[in-house]
């Protein structure tokens, strides 16, 4: 990887998952959070307006960690609009996408091979299916009654209790916002509806994305250019650096260029059929030396494919396969005791624990890799990969071409 450099300019990419908020949610994240973890380690982080012309949101750090001031540009790349638009399927619509998406993964055997390596991520995925059936039932009880109640009164009042199938289900839909039955399954179906294969909408907007990082990395006054994939970003940014590598765009002598993936669900796509651009880009860039690239998970993230290599549990991994280096922020040993059990049970937060502060740090730090002096590469040197990482093949589906 060359000899080690320090990092005095930074431009990050973030890549957020399957996410219908406003990117805004990101920026307080990480100043609430970088300011915890500078408390915690001993350096100095702090946010102000970008200071780039970017259509982008984003916002820009100062930092001075280990003695050393740096600047970070940070620009998320946005597509919550194509998820929004994907959740405006309706309760009929959703209950279609549940059964659509079941026979996606099950008829196959993704779902069974899926279960081969976390069951965590794959109770994740059942969860929405289980919970709307639920609901589904509960709709139906409520509904036969009110139709006996109705028919004490008159026998053909009975059909008026039928009305409370849809009453009761537009009520569940209104507290999804605690229950992520509806969220969850657009975000599988999302993802399922062509098989493993993007969307021509969202490959429109990963070309866009690429564009941007491919001018990052000639502007001339960066040392380092990261792209950070998050739980279903991790995907996307695989492909979206593959091409700009295949395609001669990441400048020889140009910033590093590092790519860390955290809490990553990558098998939910490469197991599937028509994944073969994702298994392709996966096989392609676990060889490349242009890039650093890092995949952070832990077991205690119920949501992501903790430790497995995602090159190689799809099937794809070549026989020089370099990247990704994957190792564990391993929650129990770096959040203190009262602070696990505090959040052992908020699953959706765990899954957002890779930006957020450790109480008891150890080589991972978000804060210090986006902002800190020196590269993904060089930060990692030497670092070996976790000793349960996951690497046996377990994909049914391997080709790399439709």
């Amino acid at each position: 990887m060359g000899t080690q450099r320090q990092v005095k300019r930074r431009r990050v990419f973030y890549l957020p998952g399957y996410d219908p908020i406003h990117p805004r949610r990101y920026r307080e994240l990480y100043r609430k959070e970088g300011r915890d973890q500078a408390s915690i380690s001993g350096y100095e982080i702090s946010l102000s307006p970008k200071s780039h012309d970017s259509a982008n949101y984003g916002w820009h750090v100062d930092a001075v960690i280990q003695e050393e001031p740096c600047t970070a540009d940070v620009d998320v790349l946005v597509w919550s609009d194509i998820v929004r638009n994907s959740m405006e399927t309706g309760i009929l619509g959703t209950y279609a996408q549940l059964v659509r998406t079941s026979w996606t993964y099950i008829a196959p055997g993704a779902l069974r091979r899926l279960m081969w390596l976390r069951k965590g991520p794959v109770i994740a995925a059942l969860y929405p299916i289980v919970m709307l059936l639920l609901q589904l039932l509960a709709a139906c009880i409520v509904a036969g009654l009110a139709a006996w109640a109705l028919s004490r009164a008159h026998p053909l009042a009975a059909w008026a209790g039928l009305a409370a199938i849809p009453a009761a289900l537009m009520w569940f839909r209104s507290k999804d916002a605690k229950l992520y039955a509806y969220y969850l399954m657009h975000d599988y179906a999302y993802s399922a509806q062509h098989g493993g294969a993007n969307p021509p909408e969202l490959e429109a907007r990963m070309a866009e994305f690429g564009d941007m990082i491919a001018e990052a990395l000639t502007s001339g006054d960066t040392d380092e250019v990261l792209v950070v994939g998050h739980s279903s970003g991790a995907h996307l940014g695989v492909s979206i650096l593959a091409d700009l590598i295949r395609a001669g765009r990441v400048p020889a002598g140009g910033p590093a260029l590092g790519f860390l993936t955290l809490g990553q669900v990558v098998p939910m796509v490469s197991f599937l059929p028509e994944a073969h651009r994702l298994r392709a880009d996966l096989q392609y860039l676990s060889t490349r030396e242009e890039l650093a690239w890092v995949d952070v998970t832990a077991p205690g993230d119920g949501c992501a494919f903790a430790l497995c290599d995602p090159v190689a549990v799809s099937g794809v991994a070549p026989s020089d396969q370099k990247w990704p280096l994957v190792f564990s922020a391993a929650f129990t040993q770096t959040l203190s005791p009262e602070r696990w059990e505090e959040l052992r049970r908020q699953y959706f937060r765990l899954h957002f624990q890779y930006l957020c502060a450790f109480d008891r740090p150890k080589d991972y730090d978000y804060f210090q890799i986006t902002a800190g002096p020196m590269t993904l590469a060089d930060r990692y040197r030497g670092r070996v990969a976790s000793r349960s990482r996951i690497d046996i093949p377990a994909s049914k589906f391997t080709s790399v071409a439709a």
